[in-house]
Parts: C-alpha cells; sequence; structure tokens
C-alpha cells in the first residue's frame, strides 16, 4: 500500500510538468511544491525463531532411538536422539574395575602390614635361604676334590673298557680259526664280531668321558660359584621384601597409589562423558522443526540430527538489504510486512538489530537486518511459520520532492 501511494504521487508530477510544457513557449513554469510522501525500502526476508538451532551429536555410532517427530514441543533437557551404548557401558564397566582396583590397593598400603602378609614373605626367606645352602655345598664339594674324583673314575673306567675290548678281540680271532675250520656254526662268529664291536664302542664313549672330565673342572667351578651368587641375590631381596612388609609401605609407595587412584577416577568420568555424548538432549525449550536422522543409521560426530527452535519467538530477518539501502536504515524503525499466504494482511513490525557485517550473496553483499513483528499471537499471526518468505517495507527518513 505506501508503494502505491508513491507510484501515484509521482504520476501526478509528471502530469503537471507536461501541462506546463503544453502552454507555449512565452510562459514561464511556476514551480510546484510535490506532496510530502514517506520513503521506503523495499526488501525480501524469512521468518525464523530468535532461538533455533541445527543439533548435531558428540560421538559417532549407530542410531538407537529417535524420540520426537517434526512439530513436537520439548523442554530443555528432553531426550531427543540416542545412540547404541554398548560400548560405552562396558568402558565404564571396565574403568568402575580399575578403580575399584586402585582404591583397595592405597587402603592396603595405608593399613599395618596383615599376618598373612608376613608370614609369606618370611616362607620367601626361607626359601632362599635352603637355595644358598644347595649352591654353596655344591661350590664345596667340586673345590674339595669331587673333580679329581670324576677323573679318576674316568681313568677306571676307560682301563677297564679297553681290557674289555682286548678279550672280546681275543675271542673273535679264535672263533674265526674254528669256523675257517667248520668247527662252529656261522651264528656264533656273528655273536662274536658284535661283542667286539660292542666293546670298540665302549671303549670311544670311556674316552669322551675321560676328556670331558678333564676339561670341565673349572667351567664347572665357575659356574658353580655363579650359582651361590644367584641364590644369595635372591636371598638378599627376600630379606628386603620381609622388611618391608613389616614396617608398612612407604611415602612413595602410598603417593604412587594415591596417583593410581586419581588416574582411575579420571578415566571413570571420561568413560561416562563418552555415555553422555551417546544422547542428544534438547538444550532449550522449543519445538522439533526437521528430524534428520533415523533408527539404524550410523552418523558421525558433528552430524546434523536435529533442528529446534522457539516458535514462540518468530521474527523476520531479512536477507538481500544491500550496502546502498542499510545505510538508510535504523533501529527503531517503523516496518510493514506482508507474506503471500496473507495478501489481505500487512504486519506491523519494527527493526530491533542491523548486522554489522556483511554477508555475501550472489551479485555483491547484503546486511542481514533483524524485524520484530507485533500481535503475533491474534489472527492471521498465529498462522505465521518458520521459514516462510516476508516481504519487507522500511520507513526511513521523510522527503520532500520538488518538480
Amino acid at each position: 500500500m505506501k508503494r502505491l501511494l508513491v507510484l501515484i504521487s509521482m504520476v501526478t508530477l509528471i502530469a503537471l510538468a507536461l501541462a506546463a510544457c503544453g502552454g507555449g513557449a512565452e510562459e514561464t513554469p511556476t514551480p510546484v511544491l510535490g506532496p510530502s510522501f514517506t520513503s521506503l525500502v523495499s526488501v525480501t526476508g524469512e521468518v525464523v525463531p530468535a532461538e533455533w538451532a541445527v543439533l548435531s551429536i558428540e560421538t559417532g555410532g549407530v542410531v538407537k532411538n529417535v524420540m520426537v517427530e517434526p512439530g513436537d514441543e520439548v523442554e530443555a533437557g528432553d531426550l531427543l536422539v540416542q545412540l547404541d551404548t554398548v560400548d560405552a557401558e562396558l568402558a565404564i564397566q571396565e574403568a568402575e574395575a580399575q578403580l575399584a582396583n586402585a582404591q583397595a590397593n592405597l587402603q592396603q598400603l595405608r593399613g599395618q602390614p596383615r599376618p598373612v602378609d608376613v608370614a609369606a614373605a618370611e616362607q620367601q626367606v626361607d626359601e632362599a635361604e635352603v637355595g644358598v645352602s644347595q649352591a654353596v655345598a655344591e661350590r664345596d664339594r667340586l673345590a674339595s676334590g669331587a673333580i679329581a674324583s670324576d677323573i679318576a673314575e674316568a681313568e677306571a673306567a676307560l682301563e677297564s673298557a679297553d681290557a674289555e675290548r682286548k678279550a672280546a678281540r681275543i675271542d673273535y680271532d679264535e672263533l674265526q680259526d674254528k669256523l675257517d675250520s667248520g668247527a662252529l656254526d656261522d651264528w656264533e662268529g656273528q655273536r662274536a664280531a658284535l661283542q667286539l664291536r660292542a666293546a670298540r664302542e665302549n671303549l670311544e664313549a670311556a674316552q669322551l668321558r675321560l676328556v670331558y672330565a678333564r676339561g670341565s673342572a673349572s667351567p664347572r667351578l665357575k659356574e658353580a660359584e655363579a650359582g651361590v651368587r644367584a641364590a644369595e641375590g635372591q636371598r638378599d631381596v627376600a630379606q628386603a621384601q620381609l622388611i618391608e612388609t613389616r614396617e608398612g609401605a612407604s611415602e612413595e609407595d602410598i603417593a604412587l597409589a594415591e596417583t593410581e587412584v586419581d588416574q582411575a577416577e579420571v578415566a571413570l568420568e571420561e568413560a561416562r562423558l563418552r555415555l553422555e555424548r551417546c544422547e542428544r538432549r534438547a538444550p532449550f525449550d522449543g519445538t522439533v522443526g526437521m528430524v534428520q536422522v533415523r533408527q539404524g543409521e550410523q552418523v558421525r560426530q558433528g552430524d546434523p540430527i536435529v533442528t529446534l527452535g522457539d516458535l514462540s519467538t518468530l521474527r523476520v530477518e531479512t536477507t538481500d538489504l544491500d550496502e546502498i539501502d542499510v545505510a538508510r536504515v535504523q533501529v527503531g524503525q517503523s516496518v510493514d510486512v506482508t507474506f503471500d499466504a496473507f495478501p489481505d494482511r500487512v504486519f506491523e513490525g519494527r527493526v530491533v538489530r542491523i548486522n554489522p557485517m556483511a554477508e555475501a550473496t550472489g551479485g555483491g553483499v547484503s546486511y542481514t537486518t533483524i524485524i520484530e513483528l507485533e500481535d503475533l499471537a491474534d489472527g492471521d499471526a498465529s498462522q505465521i511459520r518458520w521459514g516462510m518468505t516476508a516481504f519487507v517495507d522500511i520507513e526511513v527518513d521523510q522527503q520532500s520532492a520538488k518538480r
């Protein structure tokens, strides 16, 4: 309607100017003061809530439950979407178990030593003492002549094996003469040959045993000495553990156990936080505008899932106010807004904010201007919907045109 008044005023000015020109060249036209009119800036806009958000989820997973549909009204804290929580729940159980173990260890270190622990430490010391005694006895046995005795035994065994070989050789030679004369059967000759062979092998084994007995004296003694040192080391460790058990834990051990408890508590909180992130709840009261996921879908961290807005705070945001017209617009100016859905109704409003920074558009830049509408609860206003296109006439400065 404002635009119609402007058009009528311009047509009137043009008609007066043409009439003055048709009266003859000698007449001097009298300046005519044009009518006073309201200058307008006409732009388009979109209806949006003052408070709205495209909600995403903070972790990835499979959608287990979608609790809302478009148009549902929700309150802050209501559950909107839930992911599968099996892995997160298992992580919590594991973290709880680790915390319980750390707390039990700390409690044990802080308490008095238990008799059963002291007894176990004493038994370890006794066993270590037995090991030392056995290692020392073996070393002393070798050092006191056991090696020489082994050598003597090996030499005697060698002499015995050599005598057996010689006897077997004599028997074999005698049997060969009898075999040649046919006085004996062949199997007796074969038996004599086998006995001679066994005697030779026994002699070779005795020779090897003697070589080993003579050559292994020093390594065996060194090995025995090393065994003694190892047993003594084990005994010293067992004794130190016994002393520590009797005296209780040191301040350093308790401090380390306390740190492990703190770390386990942090891990449990992180596990619980991962479980919470499997759910998306409403951050404010509002109406669900769109649901972007379905049950069973795989979503990633940051994927949009629900669009939520407070429909009680609908307003108009301009979309094409250019850098020329924005200079004429000020906060507080009156606005007429129309919608294609309500052609017979003009809604009144006012400019409440002008964004200081431009946004790039197709051919240049535009500045978003926020317009609040009045009487949204009356009549057609209650049917205004989120996302409707609005046609906005902003009343700017008063001007007088002279023609």
